[in-house]
């Protein structure tokens, strides 16, 4: 048993491929637990884009609404917007 761990421990290329499996694993860059919280990162963002597309296409189809209607878009600019034609007051009432 020593016999077979000695071997490994004085043989230099044992000994430098650990080091280096070692040095790879743990102590660079782009070693093992910076790659998985990349790779979350990423499944992370993948989901937001997801939702975002999502998002955009609602309001895409809410922009061709209010554009084909006219009383949609007179009320959207009237609540959004606060704007009122030149006779009128307008009021505002927070809750």
């Amino acid at each position: 048993m020593w016999r077979r761990l000695s071997k490994f421990t004085t043989n230099p290329y044992y000994l430098l491929t650990g080091i280096f499996l070692t040095w790879i694993l743990f102590f660079d860059s782009e070693d093992l637990i910076t790659q998985y919280r990349l790779s979350q990162k990423l499944k992370k963002l993948k989901e937001e884009k997801c939702y975002y597309v999502e998002q955009i296409e609602i309001v895409r189809k809410d922009r061709e609404e209010l554009m084909s209607n006219e009383g949609l878009l007179e009320k959207f600019a009237r609540e959004k917007y606060l704007m009122k034609k030149p006779t009128e007051d307008l009021y505002i009432i927070e809750e």
